[in-house]
């Protein structure tokens, strides 16, 4: 009998393990950098959005794929797999990717206070220090795992339900939609806004959440492949419905030749597209989205560079908590969160084909992934991927620059 309510336990407990790696990578995809880019770029490219959203989506899945599968397989998290790939390779890749995690966490707190400040018109600035002091206070609790995945999981609900309501009552154009999305005006200018949200959902620290998750979680080996699989398809649905609805949501709004305000792009979309209520309902899809941000950049970031040092390891969760007050303390310095979350994604995503050229070698490799044959479309798709974004990142370069003109 005890043995029976121990299996039924342990199962229970894989199954919120796995649906809390879907939604700590998807919330961390569907961060403020998310909202606002989208809103940015829609305003900028209208129907043609559609086409980068596409684009993205596709390289989306052959990214987490790959990822999720070898990590899951291995039992190793990314820096650890760098290393047996390129000896070193490991710790250059943590310290890119810590770097880039900081950048964003940093504009994932402002984030947060904007969120505050849009629902209850509260200081920006006293709203960041409340936001950075909740987010630490998660990971003052003993067992913050499973704390973790019931509230990103809660909050992403929260967010698809919200965005969803909006993208309805505003009534877009969807055949003018599907006409850009297919068929869309000069693709060549489009490779910016690729490379810029690919980074922004899946880049740098993102790429890597959910599989660490499921490490620290206990749930890795060939045998739980076919509940890895299902866990990152569950993440990667969610990321691309609300994607969907927050295009068509903001692209409603840009249609009818409303301008946006570049401080707060989404913000007054919302506003425009639901009145008060709706800009206090983005609110709310504000901050739901930068807390879980917040989470799960400073989880993901310190599980790769707590492989530099024993000591960070020994002391993972203190470093966390260091890591959320050190870009909350920023944040509340520097302020601008809009342009830096902008910037933050095309950074990432130049770290993007690295990770990934480092993940599809490793698939080949059988002293780190075993017996496991890696299928051969998803090696080629990743491939693909490697190959666009390091071509489109360097292209993209001279338009980093632009953000902050």
């Amino acid at each position: 009998m005890d043995k029976t309510i121990a299996k039924s336990k342990s199962s229970k407990n894989n199954v919120t393990a796995l649906m809390g790696a879907a939604f700590i990578m998807a919330t961390s995809a569907i961060g403020p950098g998310f909202l606002t880019q989208t809103a940015t770029f829609t305003n900028q490219y209208r129907t043609n959005f559609g086409f980068v959203v596409l684009i993205t989506t596709i390289f989306f899945i052959g990214a987490q794929l790959n990822v999720w599968r070898v990590i899951g397989v291995s039992g190793l998290r990314g820096q650890d797999i760098a290393n047996r790939v390129l000896p070193g390779l490991g710790y250059f890749i943590a310290i890119l990717v810590g770097i880039g995690g900081l950048a964003f966490n940093i504009g994932n707190v402002g984030g947060a206070a904007l969120g505050v400040n849009v629902m209850f018109n509260a200081d920006v600035t006293i709203s960041t220090i409340a936001c950075g002091l909740i987010s630490i206070a998660i990971f003052l609790i003993k067992e913050s795992g499973p704390v973790i995945d019931k509230l990103t999981r809660l909050l992403a609900i929260v967010v698809i339900i919200v965005v969803g309501y909006v993208a309805v009552i505003n009534k877009p154009d969807i055949v003018l939609v599907a006409k850009g999305t297919f068929i869309p005006e000069n693709p060549s200018n489009l490779i910016f806004p690729i490379i810029t949200l690919l980074g922004g959902s899946v880049g740098g620290y993102i790429t890597f959440a959910g599989g660490h998750r499921l490490i620290d979680a206990g749930i890795t080996g060939e045998e739980n492949l076919k509940d890895i699989t299902k866990s990152s398809i569950l993440g990667i649905s969610v990321a691309t419905i609300v994607r969907i609805f927050l295009f068509l949501a903001i692209f409603a709004v840009v249609s009818k030749g409303l301008t946006l305000d570049p401080e707060n792009p989404a913000a007054s979309a919302f506003k425009y597209g639901a009145g008060n209520i709706g800009y206090k309902f983005f609110g709310l899809v504000l901050w739901c989205a930068s807390i879980t941000s917040v989470i799960g950049a400073a989880y993901t970031s310190v599980s790769f560079i707590k492989t530099l040092h024993p000591f960070i390891e020994n002391h993972e969760n203190k470093f966390i908590i260091l890591f959320i007050f050190a870009s909350t303390l920023i944040m509340a310095l520097v302020g601008k969160p809009a342009s830096l979350l902008v910037l933050a994604g095309s950074l990432n995503g130049l770290i993007l084909p690295i990770t990934l050229g480092v993940i599809l070698i490793a698939s080949k490799k059988e002293s780190i992934v075993g017996n496991y044959k890696h299928p051969k479309w998803l090696l080629i798709l990743g491939i693909i991927v490697v190959i666009v974004t390091a071509v489109g990142g360097i292209i993209s370069l001279k338009d980093i620059t632009k953000l902050f003109v």
